[in-house]
């Protein structure tokens, strides 16, 4: 197989963990004769330094052109000052909506070897965390339209949340494929006791829901959500939400794992190109000193073989040496025991490698 992939370093510790990213996939390319053409492309606050906006014209193309986009992280307090319209962030916001990527997959899962970082009662992660937070991407408040002006002598703001009837649609159907994948049952989130695009939101997951008939189908408030995931995450199959809700219950998901550091994502639309990144930033604070944790990326990576490439079994190579990593002791700083081996973040990624070659046999 012959693809090519845009490599979106980024910012703060983007270039250490994508090298590590980068290594565990040659070592896919060489254990099973693929050929990947890694693409650099420069977004984020890297691209604001070097052209004054953080998403090129020839950087989004070059997402555009390739057949999967692999991205570290974006962003830091350098560039807070910077104009709304060409922060880091924008980058993402802009390369997910040319893409068409509307449904954003994160995995809440704890790794057995991880229980006891978890900062939840040890009776209540013994009964497990293993769910899938589906978020719809490009609608909603981050994409509506803001406003601020002076009103009777005083600043006003508004961000506009909307939703199409087709933009819930879709990605309500995402989320019961997904299910059907998994163990059939969906949870809906929403505000539908106050808000009118919640309200569409769940009359328009029912009617997708009468269409998977083998898939349970319940609705939760959001509020309720946030105290669920923490009090009985067991519950959960697959979370379906809007994009504000996912952005802040994914976040909640991922700490209750143990750490930032372990969970990817992907991004996905009509095509299988998709973007595909670790949920947590740029870490600024840590950048350059080779400690970051870089398995959130290389699963991501994995991800992407995964969904983009339909590569199944490279897939799960990767996640079973990582897995095999973590029970033979080995830890990055964030996530390091009493009594375990500490490595660095290029030691983390030679020794999965190591592994995969070891599995592979």
């Amino acid at each position: 197989m012959e693809k090519r992939i845009a490599i979106i370093e980024g910012d703060g510790i983007g270039p250490e963990i994508m090298a590590e990213a980068v290594k565990v996939l040659r070592c896919i390319e060489q254990l099973y004769g693929h050929s990947f053409t890694y693409v650099p492309v420069c977004a984020g606050g890297c691209a604001i330094d070097r052209f004054g906006t953080s998403l090129p014209k020839e950087s989004l193309q070059a997402c555009l052109d390739s057949d999967s986009v692999l991205l570290a992280a974006v962003g830091g307090p350098k560039w807070d000052g910077v104009d709304p319209s060409i922060r880091p962030e924008k980058a993402l916001l802009s390369i997910r909506k040319e893409l068409g990527l509307y449904a954003n997959l994160r995995p809440a899962k704890i790794f057995s070897q991880l229980k006891d970082a978890s900062p939840l009662k040890p009776s209540i992660v013994e009964k497990g965390i293993d769910f899938m937070v589906v978020r719809e991407l490009i609608g909603g408040v981050y994409f509506g339209a803001k406003k601020t002006e002076e009103v009777d002598g005083e600043l006003y703001a508004s961000d506009n949340m909307c939703y199409y009837e087709h933009e819930i649609r879709r990605i309500a159907h995402t989320a019961f494929q997904t299910a059907r994948k998994r163990h059939s049952r969906v949870v809906s989130v929403d505000k539908a006791n106050v808000l009118d695009t919640s309200r569409l939101w769940r009359k328009i997951v029912h009617e997708v829901a009468e269409e998977y008939p083998d898939v349970q189908c319940a609705d939760m408030l959001v509020d309720n959500a946030a105290m669920q995931i923490v009090k009985d995450p067991a519950q959960f199959d697959v979370v379906v939400t809007e994009n504000m809700f996912g952005d802040i219950l994914s976040d909640e998901a991922s700490m209750i794992t143990g750490s930032i550091g372990l969970i990817p994502s992907a991004s996905l639309g009509e095509s299988k190109r998709g973007m595909y990144e670790p949920i947590h930033g740029s870490a600024p604070d840590i950048a350059g000193q080779n400690i970051a944790n870089p398995i959130g990326m290389i699963l991501s990576a994995g991800l992407m073989l995964k969904y983009a490439f339909d590569l199944d079994e490279e897939q799960k190579l990767i996640e079973e040496a990582v897995e095999q990593v973590l029970i033979d002791g080995y830890r990055c700083s964030d996530i390091m025991e009493e009594g375990k081996k500490k490595l660095t973040c290029s030691e983390m990624g030679d020794q999965i490698v190591e592994t995969m070659q070891k599995i592979k046999g």
